[in-house]
């Protein structure tokens, strides 16, 4: 799928590629090689360009080959409740066009529209890449918010359950979290190399960097570091949690089988005893009328004196 978009006096007008213009920005989600042939000819930039975007293994990086810059940032993707991934998000920048990649949809873009026209500028290519750079680290601390009330809201839970369903999905958060981190930390590296690229010559032709553009990266690199921070401290919260949950799971089973080995015990004094008088051979108090409330009064009696003897210690 493509979309074609360009700011005309703060409005966003949708336009086609038979109607493409300077300035435009030109998202492509999920294309056919047909697609990516098309725009990558119209456009003047290298197939590869395109086509690396929509590798889900592809990480962060920077490539320049004549007229084009590719940036490569992985974004935070949310699978299902407690499961994160992170999906790469290309985005070509050349003279004349802005053009982003995706595998599939992504929400980093969603407040790219046409209801926030006024936030952006299509024609000003260095600013609205800082400015997706930026939300993408948003979008981090966004999720590590959620991820935060999902871990207290797990933690609750397995506060009162001995079941292993719940410490799976602390298992899922953390490892979402290993993910998290490293993409950070590439996203990261990425945007540091932008700020040394700006102050290239050669590439100025490609990012004229604005004092305010600066700024919005900078900015973009703050939240940035702020989210692997954040990432780093949950995923050492979400470790002891791992770790002190399991311990207590496993000493609730172990309280478990103490109460059943007492209650076995308990019951095995009566069972003895009439064990004992149901045996085909001369008892005591066999031929006594009241030899049966003798035996219930022994084996009750016994019965105490172990469970009192149990619980004395403990």
């Amino acid at each position: 799928m493509i979309s074609i978009w360009k700011t005309k006096k703060n409005v966003l007008k949708e336009l086609t590629l038979d109607t493409l213009e300077k300035g435009s920005w030109i998202h492509i989600e999920n294309p056919t090689n047909e697609e990516i042939k098309n725009v990558a000819e119209i456009c003047g930039v290298p197939f590869d360009f395109i086509g690396n975007a929509l590798d889900d293994e592809e990480r962060s990086r920077i490539e320049i080959e004549d007229d084009s810059l590719l940036v490569i940032a992985n974004t935070p993707v949310l699978i299902d409740e407690n499961n994160f991934d992170t999906r790469p998000l290309g985005i070509v920048v050349t003279i004349d066009y802005f053009i982003t990649v995706s595998r599939e949809h992504c929400d980093v873009l969603n407040g790219f529209n046409p209801e926030k026209a006024t936030l952006f500028d299509t024609n000003k290519k260095t600013r609205f890449l800082f400015q997706i750079q930026y939300k993408i680290a948003e979008q981090y601390l966004k999720y590590m918010k959620y991820i935060s009330r999902q871990s207290d809201r797990i933690e609750l839970i397995l506060r009162k359950s001995m079941q292993n369903k719940m410490l799976f999905q602390l298992f899922e958060l953390q490892r979402s979290l290993v993910y998290f981190t490293t993409s950070l930390k590439d996203n990261g590296l990425v945007q540091k190399k932008l700020l040394r690229i700006r102050q290239t010559p050669s590439y100025q032709h490609l990012l004229s960097v604005f004092e305010e553009d600066e700024d919005l990266l900078e900015d973009a690199i703050v939240e940035n570091e702020q989210a692997v921070e954040m990432v780093d401290v949950h995923r050492e919260v979400l470790t002891g949690m791992l770790d002190a949950f399991a311990s207590v799971i496993s000493n609730n089973l172990n309280m478990v089988m103490k109460t059943l080995t007492v209650i076995t015990i308990i019951l095995a004094i009566p069972t003895m005893v009439a064990s004992f008088w149901g045996m085909n051979v001369p008892v005591p108090w066999q031929q006594n009328e009241i030899g049966f409330v003798f035996v219930m009064c022994l084996a009750v009696t016994l019965t105490i004196i172990v469970a009192y003897i149990l619980l004395k210690k403990e």
